[in-house]
């Protein structure tokens, strides 16, 4: 079942205008009683009107009233979370396990749902159409970077991961404006560093993709593509950001997935050229040791 309409309207609340913005804080306080409700009745409950109802699905990006009442669904089939995300002291390994695990999965889940697939492939179409992707993101946003390189790498495709702003430079004032993509990599949207390296792209007409937290950011309106991740926010004990990062890797792997899908036989071919070549090199290295 569809879901996700909870997690938009949150975020997207303060950037709608009034009426449509009362309709937001009505759902919110009750999705229950919402499903339940005509779009006429809604109108009348939020004080607004069903032509208001109709432009709030607009501005999310829904498909009508009747799509939003689905993914509201969605959000309340999912089992609540219970507690605090945050780990107690001496807390059990059992209940840190889930926590963990929970928080893990409602992410996932989230992006799924949040995931735009018409953006999704304006970003596929870009990649097959260009000689090299270049992935920049600093801290932890550095890592889904680092993995994207690697996995694109593997299907012969041209690809770079930098974390340093002055390498990043470097490379985007080297970039071909027809055959060059960079993909900057920030949860916020904010990182200075990150959004530096796009507005140098886009100065010198080299095609970009934001991959950034749901809303709106500076990042995702500098970007050609925007592809989103959950914005769930951290528990306080993770400071290295797991679930964005995880919902980073994701929202790549789909990228890469969809990519090799388009691609087929000769991603095949890639793919075994590197697997044969890594068994050469391990077996090669085996047999060193052994004498």
């Amino acid at each position: 079942m569809s879901s996700g309409a909870l997690v938009l309207l949150e975020e997207m609340k303060e950037l709608l205008p009034p009426s449509e913005q009362k309709i937001a804080e009505f759902i919110l306080q009750k999705p229950e009683k919402v499903v339940r409700m005509t779009i006429s009745e809604l109108g009348e409950e939020s004080q607004t009107s069903s032509a208001a109802v109709t432009r709030l699905c607009k501005s999310l990006k829904l498909k009508g009233f009747q799509d939003l009442k689905v993914r509201i669904s969605g959000d309340l089939g999912r089992k609540k979370e219970v507690g605090t995300r945050d780990i107690k002291p001496n807390e059990p390994v059992e209940a840190t396990i889930h926590k963990v695990t929970d928080l893990a999965v409602q992410t996932l889940l989230e992006t799924a749902e949040l995931l735009d697939s018409e953006e999704m492939l304006r970003a596929v179409e870009t990649v097959l159409n260009c000689r090299s992707i270049h992935f920049f993101g600093v801290g932890a946003s550095s890592i889904p970077a680092i993995d994207a390189q690697q996995k694109f790498l593997r299907i012969h495709k041209s690809s770079t991961a930098f974390t340093d702003s002055h390498m990043g430079a470097t490379i985007v004032a080297n970039a071909n404006q027809e055959e060059d993509v960079v993909v900057g990599i920030s949860f916020s949207g904010e990182t200075i560093e990150v959004i530096k390296i796009i507005e140098l792209a886009k100065k010198k007409g080299v095609k970009t993709i934001s991959l950034t937290r749901y809303g709106q950011s500076t990042l995702a309106d500098l970007a050609d593509i925007s592809l989103y991740t959950s914005p769930t926010k951290e528990a306080n004990f993770r400071s290295g950001a797991t679930s964005s990062r995880l919902a980073q890797l994701h929202v790549l792997d789909i990228l890469f997935m969809s990519v090799a899908s388009k691609q087929y036989e000769s991603t095949i071919g890639y793919l075994d050229a590197t697997r044969e070549a890594i068994e050469a090199i391990q077996s090669s290295s085996f047999r060193r040791k052994k004498k």
